[in-house]
């Protein structure tokens, strides 16, 4: 048996040969002839066979390869000159597989430290070996566990950064600081027995995982009290690091990020991208047009001015940061915009408070990350945001987005605990619910006891709000779905593009804000929980019955689809006769915003809609006939509410109403109100109703005012002095 020698030419890494077993191609060959053929007298010099390495020169241009980077030789110099096992995953080949088990040691360590001196750089074999095939999961520093990274879990496994808000949380408390935010913390001794001093906390370099997956991992500081974005949902396909890096070059695939984003040619171009999700003006300088690169410069700039303010006039010393020279903060006691200099150089800053460290903190993950902009802009933004308004007590112009796209609100943040958002709210509270629903021919159906089911849904995980893809059908693009008739929850069905000649809806896309804003309840719902019962008789079975949020489509139909409560024996007007009656003739699609200019056309060059009122007459009562129908309203819905309160104390007990806090009513022990009266839920049920369609004056003020008079003359208040269409 003869062995032939594989040499591999300009391999990053190298291997010890390949067995070819030559000898059986003599024993399970042919019978040998009467003249065998001559043997070989010696043993021919191994031949070398040259072989190619796929995307080794993509990979030798990269970052990985660059060996004589410092993060690779920067403990060339060091004694012992090795690199520490606290480093060697992710500054080194070998670290990285001692880390993963791949060299047959305890996963999850690096076990031993590794030489400095001729170290390679990230290999071949750092990534593509058998352990990074089937690795999905990666822990972060606050102790998260990402499962589902797919093959981004290799990257993300070094690009996470270093520390979290748990563990500058636990250094203050370690400190006992919490409860003195702006003094600083006296040196501790640690169990070690080793004196330890209140510090800066450095994310450490390129956490774009931390970045991308916000607040799922906590890379960031974030507050409490404070609601921040979860992982960064970008379009499909282009949101891990695989999806938008070539993972041998390293670099950015701009040529693909053009496809969506006209004007890009180059990775410079990418700063100078802004998508209609995030339109507000975050920094303050006046410009919506700008990247969100600039917008989080911006804030970087204003945070950075405010801990300077706030060291020197707090912390009893001044500070310079600089980007490039650990430990990065630096004493400026001179006021000469450097750092002072000792006898070791550069000093560093000293004087840190708890509030302090917190700014300073999130003022270094939004630049070690240099493609934060990208990653999860917002969850910078919103990070800068929160640090400026902890340190100087004025936060940034704005901090959070539009409803639709405002991922730090509670709409898509409330079920971040559980994990998943129930079948019953993804329609409307995760990007992919409602083209789901759509797609699937889903419903909604009021069954016998009146509850109201959505069919057609499975549970979905959390989303920073709503996507393009959301109302924007993929298929048809850029259109979005047309829907032909919605059905509201109390089982009636409408649309806002009518009827054909043959009787049949005509599918619109303004529909589409219907299928959300349409509410949860309905003169159905509350007349099913309130059968056989007395209209002025305490009852522990019935709850409060919640319209839910925004039902601007209800209201827009009135009695079409009586999303309020309407009593027996009562009219009401349906569809609003305004003759611009479509969300988006109102509203602008991405903003929200109204489109005031288009109130103006009519209504005498009115800047605020609210003054608006047409040739209504007094309904409340008050002797004003030139207020605006939205002060019309507030006095009936204050009397409403003022009735709700005297029928109470008179029934069950006292009452009262917290529109931000669910479930809204309570009694006067400060807990969920239960002495409810069939009379009482039906008025309080039309009170939450104003109070959760905010423009319910400008979508039917006709409808409102009549249900409003109608539910405080039902509970016995007198309505002799109002107007009632």
């Amino acid at each position: 048996m003869r062995r032939i020698k594989y040499v591999y030419k300009k391999s990053p890494f190298s291997f010890s040969g390949l067995l070819l077993l030559a000898a059986l191609i003599v024993a399970c060959g042919p019978k040998p002839t009467a003249t065998p053929t001559e043997v070989p007298t010696a043993e021919p010099t191994p031949t070398e066979i040259p072989l190619e390495v796929p995307y080794e020169g993509a990979w030798s241009g990269s970052a990985h390869a660059d060996a004589s980077a410092v993060p690779f030789t920067y403990w060339n110099e060091a004694d012992p000159k090795e690199i520490p096992t606290s480093c060697a995953k992710c500054h080194s080949s070998a670290g990285y597989q001692d880390f993963l088990g791949a060299d047959g040691s305890e996963a999850g360590k690096v076990d031993t430290a590794v030489p400095a001196v001729g170290n390679p750089g990230i290999l071949c074999v750092t990534c593509h070996n058998p352990v990074t095939m089937t690795k999905t999961s990666v822990v972060f520093p606050s102790g998260v566990e990402v499962t589902d990274a797919g093959v981004a879990a290799c990257c993300m496994e070094c690009h996470q950064g270093r520390e979290s808000k748990v563990s500058v949380d636990k250094q203050i408390t370690d400190f006992n600081a919490a409860e003195a935010p702006d003094a600083v913390p006296a040196p501790i001794t640690d169990a070690s027995g080793n004196q330890r001093t209140f510090g800066f906390r450095n994310i450490h370099y390129f956490a774009a995982a931390a970045t991308l997956y916000g607040s799922t991992v906590h890379g960031g500081y974030e507050y409490d009290g404070k609601i921040y974005d979860i992982k960064n949902g970008h379009v499909e396909g282009y949101d891990t690091c695989v999806g938008c890096h070539d993972p041998h070059t390293l670099q950015v695939k701009v040529e693909q990020c053009a496809f969506c984003h006209e004007g890009v040619a180059g990775v410079e171009d990418l700063k100078n991208v802004r998508m209609v999700s995030s339109a507000m003006d975050y920094d303050g300088d006046g410009n919506v047009e700008d990247g969100m690169f600039y917008e989080i410069e911006g804030l970087q700039t204003t945070l950075y001015a405010a801990m300077q303010a706030y060291a020197a006039t707090t912390t009893g010393g001044s500070l310079v940061y600089d980007a490039a020279a650990y430990p990065y903060f630096f004493a400026d006691n001179d006021s000469d915009g450097a750092a002072d200099q000792g006898d070791s150089g550069a000093v560093r800053f000293s004087n840190w408070t708890p509030r302090l460290l917190k700014a300073a903190y999130n003022y270094q993950v939004s630049l070690k990350d240099p493609g934060a902009f990208a990653h999860g802009n917002k969850y910078i933004v919103q990070l800068l945001c929160d640090s400026l308004e902890d340190i100087s007590g004025k936060g940034c112009a704005n901090r959070d987005d539009a409803g639709h796209f405002a991922g730090s609100t509670m709409p898509f943040r409330d079920w971040d605990e559980a994990g998943m958002v129930p079948f019953g709210c993804v329609k409307c509270h995760t990007a992919e619910g409602l083209p789901t629903f759509i797609q699937d021919g889903g419903s909604v159906v009021v069954t016998s006891t009146g509850t109201t089911v959505t069919t057609g849904l499975a549970w979905l995980p959390p989303s920073n709000g709503f996507m393009c893809s959301t109302c924007h059908d993929e298929a048809n693009w850029p259109n979005r779905y047309a829907v032909a008739s919605v059905t509201f929850p109390s089982g009636k069905t409408v649309s806002l593009g009518g009827k054909d000649a043959d009787g049949k809806y005509i599918a619109v896309d303004t529909n589409l804000c219907l299928l959300c804003h349409m509410g949860r309840e309905s003169t159905t719902s509350v007349n099913n929980a309130l059968k056989g019962k007395e209209a002025d008789t305490v009852d522990a079975k019935i709850s409060f019955k919640n319209i839910h949020y925004f039902a601007a489509g209800a209201t827009l139909f009135g009695n079409d689809v009586q999303g309020a409560y309407q009593y027996d024996g009562k009219t009401y007007v349906g569809l609003s006769a305004h003759p611009v009656n479509k969300c988006t003739d109102c509203h602008e699609v991405h903003s929200l915003e109204l489109k005031v200019e288009t109130c103006a056309v009519c209504h005498g060059g009115v800047t605020d809609p609210e003054a608006i009122r047409m040739t209504a007459p007094d309904y409340d009562g008050d002797g004003n006939t030139t207020e605006g129908v939205a002060g019309e309203i507030e006095t009936l819905t204050e009397a409403l509410y003022a009735e709700i309160q005297k029928y109470a104390n008179t029934h069950g007990g006292a009452i009262s109403y917290d529109a931000g806090a669910y479930p809204y009513f309570y009694g006067a022990d400060g807990k969920r109100y239960a002495a409810w009266t069939p009379k009482l839920l039906k008025a309080a049920f039309n009170y939450q109703y104003v109070q959760k369609d905010p423009g319910a004056f400008v979508h039917n003020p006709k409808y409102v005012v009549q249900f409003l008079i109608d539910s405080i003359e039902d509970l016995g208040g007198d309505v002799t002095k109002y107007t009632r269409p």
